[in-house]
């Protein structure tokens, strides 16, 4: 099922790119993300009030809290980051880059949580970055 739904976050995630894009035309990158934050923070708070979930905030220990407030801290600083980059360049070029994540991710899941970096991985990553420069130049 994890599939499933990391399947759609990559269909919604397309529909990002291309719907901010137009959206962006004409106005400040900064308070383009903003408004799509609202939106974001809106539809988070309805999903948690939605399947009752509410109750759990108690529970969320410090640590937890910690590296949650971090995550966010890096998604705001990426989704600025993004918006800049959409206003300045063209989506096809953009969001390749953006998708570099992959790799990143795949290293730091290395580095910090002790996750396996296979030679399939090692394949995948290669193929990502190539893939992006022969997007990108």
């Amino acid at each position: 099922m994890w599939f499933v739904f990391a399947l759609l976050s990559a269909v919604f995630a397309a529909l990002t790119s291309i719907l901010a894009k137009v959206g962006i035309d004409g106005v400040n990158s900064n308070l383009a993300t903003a408004v799509r934050t609202a939106v974001v923070l809106v539809m988070a708070w309805g999903m948690v009030f939605l399947t009752h979930a509410q109750s759990g905030i108690t529970e969320i220990s410090r640590k937890s809290w910690l590296f949650l407030i971090l995550s966010g801290l890096a998604t705001g600083a990426s989704w600025l980051c993004y918006y800049r980059a959409l206003q300045m360049g063209e989506a096809s070029k953009v969001v390749p880059v953006d998708k570099l994540s992959v790799v990143i991710t795949l290293v730091l899941a290395f580095l910090f949580l002790h996750e396996m970096f296979t030679a399939k991985s090692m394949v995948g990553c290669i193929l990502i970055g190539a893939g992006t420069l022969l997007l990108v130049l």
